[in-house]
């Protein structure tokens, strides 16, 4: 598929605040993911010269890459679109139409935008004037249940000159509660002439099957099935083409690919954070394990690399 110039094979990893850093972009890359995206990225932060938000925009070093970001004012969001992409270099920009936060909602960011298709509107036609690569939007279905409008939105954003949609399949009030609403998606699929990616409940390969059949769409975006798993991307891509999906590899073998997320995320971020968010994407592999409870326990208490590879070596030899 493609979106603008940028052609995408394999399923998404959509952009998480505090798990799609540089480390596991790197890794789901490395296992079928067609694009990584960012966690998201406060344009404001960005104009403002913020060395946090900065740091954020290093580039998957393979497969395309978007970053995302958030904010509500076009202009503000225009000029950080041209630091993002010169300063990261990536081949898509996407923006954070969908955010549920209180703290990103509550100051008309995110989902707020929904409820304001002129602004939103007009925030991508800045950032297409910035940029000359593709500009993206993720959004919702709707505020709430009273308040579903992403047949009217969709539309808008085509309008703006939007390349891509991404819609995750509830509101904005359900955050990530019940179920996602796939049929939605697939009207608006049909509605629009742009790529349309869906978002929501795709947990695996036959979600995946069930997801692409209901909605039409060809683009899957994964979010929280990645967790300690980046195979899955790996298994849907082979599920969506046909093939026969390759099995889970075995604990040992998973843990060498989180020693490895360990590895680059001591490069990027140096050994005491790379510890601290060890304590919480360690536990993730882990999810499922048999016996695990100790090992969990171990993982909370870690603070030096070396406690990361005790860790890891102990998982090894007495887990299966």
């Amino acid at each position: 598929m493609q979106i603008g110039t940028v052609s995408i094979d394999g399923p998404i990893l959509a952009p998480m605040a505090g798990v799609t850093d540089l480390a596991f972009r790197t890794i789901c890359a490395q296992m079928g993911a067609g694009l990584t995206v960012t966690e998201m990225v406060s344009s404001r932060a960005l104009v403002y010269q913020d060395r946090k938000s900065q740091g954020l925009l290093k580039k998957t070093p393979s497969g395309p890459m978007a970053v995302q970001l958030f904010g509500n004012d076009p202009e503000v969001m225009s000029r950080a679109a041209v630091i993002a992409y010169e300063r990261s270099g990536c081949e898509i920009l996407d923006i954070n139409m969908g955010c549920p936060v209180p703290k990103v909602a509550g100051n008309g960011d995110g989902s707020a935008l929904m409820l304001d298709p002129d602004r939103a509107a007009s925030i991508v036609e800045a950032m297409k004037k910035a940029v000359p690569i593709p500009i993206t939007v993720k959004t919702r279905i709707g505020w709430d249940r009273g308040n579903i409008n992403i047949l009217s939105f969709a539309k808008t954003l085509e309008s703006a000159g939007a390349d891509a949609l991404t819609i995750h399949g509830r509101t904005k009030t359900m955050q990530y509660s019940g179920l996602a609403d796939w049929d939605i998606i697939g009207k608006t699929r049909k509605l629009l002439s742009i790529p349309v990616i869906a978002n929501g409940d795709v947990f695996g390969p036959k979600e995946a099957l069930s997801c692409k059949a209901r909605t039409g769409c060809e683009l899957l975006m994964i979010g929280r099935a990645s967790f300690g798993n980046p195979w899955v991307f790996q298994q849907v891509a082979a599920a969506l083409k046909g093939e026969t999906v390759p099995e889970l590899p075995a604990l040992r073998k998973r843990m060498e690919t989180a020693a490895e997320q360990f590895a680059l995320s001591v490069v990027d971020k140096g050994e005491y954070i790379a510890c601290l968010e060890s304590r919480k994407y360690l536990s993730w592999y882990l999810h499922g394990v048999a016996y695990s409870g100790y090992y969990k326990e171990q993982i909370s208490k870690i603070k030096t690399a070396e406690d990361v590879s005790a860790v890891i070596r102990g998982i090894q030899k007495d887990l299966r």
